[in-house]
């Protein structure tokens, strides 16, 4: 069950991939740039967003960020300030104002896009699809994190790892 789930997933991770690198080249970007453009405005602070908080969305590292945020900054998409007075390397990234008007200019090609991709599912499905979707991958994470621990506990079994 959780090999064909995983290639779904991966074609479906493609296909997204392949529309950010579409959007982004519209603005001289690279996917992964867009995709971290995406990330600032989804979560949609004014006054900006700290790196770690961007890493951990996009399950990313923070030097990740920091690379990537440099080239939208030096074109005008984002800001990039130290919101620490002790530690220049504590940074809030949020985007310009000229990035916020664009991306609103996009709503209704995403909404068409939303459309397209959603539509055979209807609105109420999708909702709970994505709502699965969530669920889903907290029970990952919990179940990567027992891996890691070397000990496996499910409801009615407990398997501990041979080097572990």
């Amino acid at each position: 069950m959780v090999w064909p789930f995983m290639w779904e997933i991966r074609s479906i991770s493609a296909c997204l991939e392949e529309l950010a690198k579409f959007r982004a080249n519209v603005l001289g970007i690279t996917g992964p740039q867009w995709m971290f453009l995406m990330a600032v405005a989804y979560l949609g602070k004014e006054n900006g967003v700290p790196v770690n908080v961007v890493s951990k969305l996009m399950h990313v590292d923070p030097s990740f960020v920091t690379t990537h945020s440099k080239v939208p900054e030096k074109g005008g998409f984002l800001r990039r300030k130290s919101s620490s007075a002790n530690d220049a390397r504590v940074v809030q990234i949020s985007l310009t104002a000229n990035t916020r008007e664009h991306l609103a200019t996009l709503v209704p090609r995403q909404q068409a896009l939303d459309e397209l991709a959603l539509d055979e599912l209807g609105l109420k499905v999708s909702s709970e699809f994505i709502g699965g979707l969530a669920t889903l991958r907290h029970s990952l994470e919990k179940a990567c994190h027992q891996s890691r621990s070397g000990v496996l506990r499910t409801k009615r079994t407990i398997v501990r790892n041979e080097d572990g």
